[in-house]
């Protein structure tokens, strides 16, 4: 077989993100997959975004990745959570149709150039000299390739659990993978073993609706990308609201006993963020209730996904207590839910490019790493991808830093504190979560993207021309004054203090009972100043505006906070520093510094163990 810049194995959510940057970049990529029905299969929930999680969606897409193009492709809800705080916890999710989000993957991946396929699965990375130059596969074909990317999700030596039934697998019905896990051990790599678990799918025909609170999109709607959407919308489905009950507890606690996450069967960890429910209920013994989603799984399906009941029990366990739960008395399951253990590798082995320590031009991305959720996988890939294209045309690598994007949190947390349980995205691991709002993606990302070639003229030029515009609206609002019979019926009704005389308009909506898309309708010179361009997006722009001067004081600090502590990110630190040599230097900070071996400083002080005074102690090292 003809030799490659770069080959991906696994086409999940990291796998199809990162074989498009590079190819997209002009790398000869080859994807290798061991299903191509499942290119980018939403494994568990069929949903993208939710709390951070749609944030790192909107930076993939900033970046010129595919997962807000798709997931807009095949909404069939979508939800701007948090919308009663601040802005810099607003998080978009999009409810979608599963099989259409696969094949709306598969026709992108399909139409982009320097991207080839091959069905198999692969058992071996070829090496030589401690560098990674090709793959094996399991049906014998050896393939070269510059650049190597793992992005092998649950299928290493994955292994499926319900109740004491166990079957080997990457998803219920599906094969693992096997012998990757085994040789990267060999080679020195830390293997570890995680769980994870998805709940029982059901027969929306046996279910009775009206016994749960139905919950719409949002009048407004919305979308990810910052483009617009391909084709037509599918058709609009609504999730429910629904609550298990003391009952529902007392059948899961009596086959507690069967299940292998309470017998000793499963031994790893799973996420604590997405527990199974009869972790739950012994958690939470206390607690007479559980709040769990109903969600459709398409567009027009019957099929249901019942999010917050993910179970190892005995599917006899299961159904007996959903149909406890009023509204699902007559529930029929087209499958039970299950348990999936699989082998990950210790994340602190890789530098920021997600290229291994151990091995070069190898790289780890999503759950391999030891990271939960599509999203994460996903911009693990998209860097991936774009950094093995970038090695191969001996190019500087591409490192998104912490005040940057919620990309640049993931990675810097996992290379540098490594994982104890699956790792989840939150806005609280965010230092800088003002800087790194949802909505502005765009303006911290395109032109990044647009420089590495996977950004287009069209989409730049429209995010230059939308912070133009707003830009030039702001000081028209800061200069415009506003009388008092143009907007005191309003603020009346907004019980809010009218105005007296004459006011700047930025004053006004300074106030936090008053929106400019109120004031809007009132002042028709800053309303016709933006309508006049048709193809910005004006609810985008409005909320642009609005959010950087109500939140301007807010921003201007994080930004000084973030370029005080840039300055650490400048001091770099030896390779070759012998750690354990350094006495003044905590046992523990000895430990983790030369397990880890930072690049900087700023990177060494977010080291988990290491202290202010062992960082003075690297500075006095330095001569600092």
């Amino acid at each position: 077989m003809e030799e490659y810049d770069v080959i991906v194995v696994g086409a999940g959510h990291a796998g199809s993100e990162a074989a498009a940057a590079a190819a997209n970049m002009g790398a000869k990529t080859l994807l290798i997959t061991m299903d191509m029905t499942k290119i980018a299969q939403m494994s568990c929930n069929p949903a993208m975004g939710g709390i951070a999680k749609g944030q790192i969606v909107r930076e993939i897409d900033a970046l010129g990745g595919y997962s807000g193009i798709v997931s807009d492709r095949s909404s069939i809800q979508f939800r701007m959570l948090n919308k009663s705080k601040g802005p810099a916890m607003w998080s978009p999710r999009a409810q979608c149709d599963r099989i259409k989000f696969s094949i709306f993957w598969r026709e992108e991946l399909e139409n982009i150039r320097n991207l080839d396929f091959w069905q198999d699965s692969v058992v071996k990375v070829l090496i030589k000299r401690e560098k990674a130059v090709g793959v094996e596969t399991k049906m014998g074909v050896k393939i070269y390739g510059n650049e190597i990317i793992l992005t092998t999700g649950t299928f290493m030596n994955g292994l499926i659990h319900i109740g004491s039934k166990r079957a080997e697998g990457g998803r219920i019905s599906e094969p693992r993978s096997t012998g990757l896990s085994e040789q990267m051990k060999e080679l020195g790599f830390r293997v570890g073993r995680m769980k994870t678990g998805t709940p029982a799918r059901l027969d929306g025909r046996s279910i009775d609706f009206s016994k749960f609170v139905e919950q719409k999109e949002d009048p407004e709607s919305g979308q990810f990308s910052y483009m617009p959407v391909k084709g037509k919308k599918l058709k609009r489905r609504s999730c429910y609201i629904v609550y298990t009950n003391p009952e529902v507890h007392q059948v899961l606690v009596q086959s507690l006993d069967e299940s292998p996450l309470f017998n000793g069967t499963i031994q790893s960890i799973g996420p604590r963020y997405c527990p199974s429910i009869e972790d739950k209920i012994v958690t939470f013994a206390d607690k007479g209730k559980h709040q769990l989603f109903l969600e459709p799984e398409g567009e027009y399906t019957n099929e249901y996904y019942l999010n917050g009941f993910s179970s190892s029990l005995p599917w006899k366990a299961q159904w007996d207590a959903m149909r406890r739960i009023p509204g699902f008395e007559k529930v029929k399951i087209f499958r039970p839910g299950y348990a999936i253990e699989y082998d990950y590798f210790d994340p602190t082995q890789l530098s920021r490019t997600l290229e291994t320590k151990i091995i070069k031009d190898l790289y780890f991305a999503g759950q391999i790493n030891g990271t939960t959720g599509y999203e994460e996988a996903a911009a693990q890939g998209i860097m991936a991808g774009i950094n093995a294209a970038l090695k191969v045309m001996e190019r500087e690598p591409f490192v998104l830093k912490r005040d940057e994007a919620y990309t640049g949190v993931l990675i810097d947390d996992l290379i540098l504190k490594g994982v104890n349980e699956p790792y989840r995205m939150f806005t609280s691991r965010a230092e800088y979560r003002m800087l790194l709002r949802q909505d502005n993606a765009d303006y911290r990302l395109t032109e990044k993207g647009y420089k590495l070639g996977l950004v287009k003229e069209e989409r730049y030029k429209r995010m230059v021309e939308k912070y133009n515009k707003r830009d030039e609206i702001l000081k028209m609002i800061e200069e415009y004054s506003v009388s008092p019979d143009q907007i005191n019926d309003l603020l009346e009704k907004k019980e809010t203090s009218r105005l007296r005389q004459k006011v700047k308009l930025k004053d006004v909506l300074l106030r936090p009972q008053v929106t400019l898309k109120e004031l809007l309708k009132n002042i028709d010179t800053v309303r016709d100043k933006i309508e006049e361009d048709e193809i910005i997006n004006q609810d985008e722009l409005i909320s642009a505006i609005e959010i950087a001067i109500k939140y301007g004081g807010y921003i201007n600090r994080e930004k000084m906070m973030a370029d005080k502590l840039k300055r650490l990110e400048n001091l770099k630190l030896r390779k070759n520093i012998e750690y354990t040599k350094m006495k003044s230097l905590s046992t523990e900070a000895r430990q983790k510094l030369d397990k880890i071996r930072p690049a900087t400083i700023a990177e060494a002080s977010r080291i988990s163990g290491v202290s202010p005074s062992d960082i003075s102690v690297l500075l006095i090292h330095m001569g600092r």
